[in-house]
């Protein structure tokens, strides 16, 4: 189970409410070496990001903690009551209504969670209004021609009581949604080369996009618009 949502169900609560333990309990258990291999890549890129730092979608705080993220921001109430149990610094709200001012932060985490967006390019040009000028987005994706991707869709399509929301992009959908709102793709870099349901070790990053890879980062910067 992946992904943190801004979806909210009729009830109008996030549909990771009533799953919220289960989730959580993943990146302990088949998650664990994706989980490990998703933060160490991260990791990676983590000293050339302008502080203070935001993820959105943060879910139980489990990358916040990780990367040592400041502040976290989801729809789920469940998950964020987890992430406060690990003194995470949480606040309830969607990534398309941010409760923060202009020019707030440096750097917007959205990891594994722009496919579970209503509007993708609603929740991005949001992100580029609480940015700082030159400040940071970074994407951590599954690419829809991925093999990864591929299984995802399949399980999209056959009803997944999850993946029946989301939308994956292709690598040249989301340089356009990018671009829409005025950011700058500066750099690509992969990871998870192993068959999903087969990883059982920590790997490396890799430079670039890869059709294999289960796991694709892409950093940008806000660019200062001209209208």
């Amino acid at each position: 189970m992946r992904g943190r949502i801004n979806l909210m169900s009729k009830s109008n609560k996030s549909i990771f409410d009533s799953q919220a333990a289960a989730y959580d309990a993943w990146f302990d258990q088949e998650g664990k070496f994706i989980f490990a291999s998703e933060t160490k890549s991260l990791q990676q890129i983590l000293p050339s990001l302008p502080r203070p730092w935001l993820e959105v979608g943060t879910g139980s705080g489990r990358f916040l903690k990780a990367l040592g993220i400041d502040f976290g921001l989801d729809l789920s109430v469940r998950l964020l009551e987890i992430a406060r149990s690990r003194n995470a610094p949480v606040l309830l709200g969607t990534g398309e209504q941010m409760p923060f001012r202009n020019s707030s932060f440096g750097t917007v985490f959205l990891i594994t969670t722009l496919c579970f967006a209503i509007s993708p390019s609603d929740i991005l040009h949001e992100i580029a209004r609480v940015l700082k000028q030159d400040g940071k987005l970074v994407l951590g994706i599954i690419l829809r021609e991925s093999k990864w991707g591929q299984l995802y869709q399949k399980k999209k399509e056959a009803g997944h009581p999850f993946y029946k929301h989301a939308t994956f992009y292709s690598y040249e959908e989301i340089k356009y949604l990018l671009k829409q709102d005025n950011f700058h793709l500066e750099e690509t870099t992969s990871t998870l080369q192993q068959n999903q349901g087969k990883v059982n070790r920590i790997e490396l990053l890799q430079q670039g996009s890869s059709p294999r890879a289960g796991f694709t980062i892409t950093m940008a910067s806000r660019l200062l618009r001209t209208e």
